[in-house]
């Protein structure tokens, strides 16, 4: 059984979600701790259920070296709230979204992603109108460097 889980949550799980994801799996194999963690993404609009991930999103994970990464976009449930230890937005509105359709019984942590970037810049922009792979690219460094503070927060907080 998993000692850790998180769930990765933007509006349509299509990009930035499925980004942290894929990055975050891959994080935990290069470890070894894959078996540790319970790791999933999902929405909190119904634009895009059932659809994969955005073309760019894998392109950009491609390039990165992350490519058996799958997923079909779903909307984050009731039970996710009691399942993840840790639910992440990318920004405000996911967060405020996030909370308001939150259960009573609710345990789970829901925080930005971006708070564990070091950076000052703790929003994750929605990459998904852009015209181009820079801003998905941007994500990518973004969620990367989130992931690994996290994971390193979680480990130094518990071992």
């Amino acid at each position: 059984m998993a000692k850790h889980s998180v769930l990765f949550v933007c509006l349509g799980n299509i990009c930035r979600s499925t980004m942290a994801e894929g990055i975050f799996i891959n994080l935990v194999k290069e470890r070894g701790i894959m078996n540790e963690w319970e790791i999933d993404s999902a929405a909190t609009s119904t634009y895009e259920i059932g659809e994969p991930p955005d073309d760019r999103t894998m392109t950009v994970l491609s390039r990165h070296n992350i490519q058996d990464y799958s997923h079909f976009a779903r909307q984050i449930r009731t039970e996710d709230y009691t399942k993840f230890e840790f639910i992440f937005g990318m920004d405000e509105s996911n967060i405020r979204n996030i909370k308001h359709m939150s259960p009573r019984n609710s345990t789970a942590s829901i925080n930005l992603l971006g708070s564990f970037s070091g950076d000052k810049q703790k929003i994750i922009q929605d990459p998904y109108y852009s015209h181009n792979l820079t801003a998905f690219e941007k994500v990518y460094e973004q969620c990367l460097q989130s992931c690994k503070g996290f994971l390193d927060h979680v480990y130094q907080q518990n071992g």
